[in-house]
């Protein structure tokens, strides 16, 4: 594979390499999107540890929750953004463009979500979302307040910080590992 093409800076496991579960992944990321998501390739390298990882991380982000799709793959940018990390700052955001149906706000939030003009509602998750990723030492029990007064109940704040805290390891192994997102998430969600 040449340097252009590389989707991590360690070696991609085969199809034959991988347990039977990533294999059945693969085949459904395939089906459903028409491409296996290449941090699902990436990640698969240790198999049993990806998929522990992707349980979690589709329960968070993917299953009915207490936050609406839109509003976890929000959080999601913001903390992606911060943290610098290109694939889940493009595949994230291919994801908010999906659920907001509004190219415009989503790539807004992707570069500077102070820029985006959110709803009081969001603007107040992306600011929690920021300092819990940026100062999480500092964080205190009356940061909890402005999420309450925008009308989050503790179920959404409770999944809120949940979704927070599996961005901001999914963006240091995206990072740390030299993940590329696949072309195909730079025109999903778009016009």
């Amino acid at each position: 594979m040449a340097d252009h093409e590389r989707i991590s800076f360690l070696p991609l496991p085969g199809a034959d390499d991988v347990p039977e579960g990533v294999a059945r992944l693969w085949a459904k990321s395939e089906e459903a999107f028409g491409f296996v998501p290449n941090v699902f390739r990436a990640q698969a390298y240790n198999g049993d540890q990806f998929q522990a990882w992707w349980n979690y991380f589709n329960l968070l982000v993917n299953k009915e929750g207490h936050l609406s799709n839109a509003d976890r793959e929000l959080l999601g940018v913001v903390v992606s953004n911060v943290n610098r990390c290109t694939y889940c700052v493009v595949s994230h955001t291919a994801a908010l463009r999906t659920y907001t149906e509004d190219e415009r706000t989503a790539d807004l939030v992707a570069i500077n979500w102070r820029q985006a003009d959110l709803p009081e509602r969001e603007a107040v998750m992306a600011a929690y979302a920021e300092k819990l990723t940026l100062h999480p030492a500092d964080v205190v029990e009356s940061d909890l307040e402005p999420l309450r007064a925008v009308g989050l109940d503790d179920h959404q704040i409770l999944e809120l910080v949940q979704v927070v805290g599996m961005f901001n390891l999914t963006n240091r192994v995206s990072s740390a590992l030299g993940f590329v997102p696949n072309a195909e998430y730079h025109g999903q969600g778009r016009s």
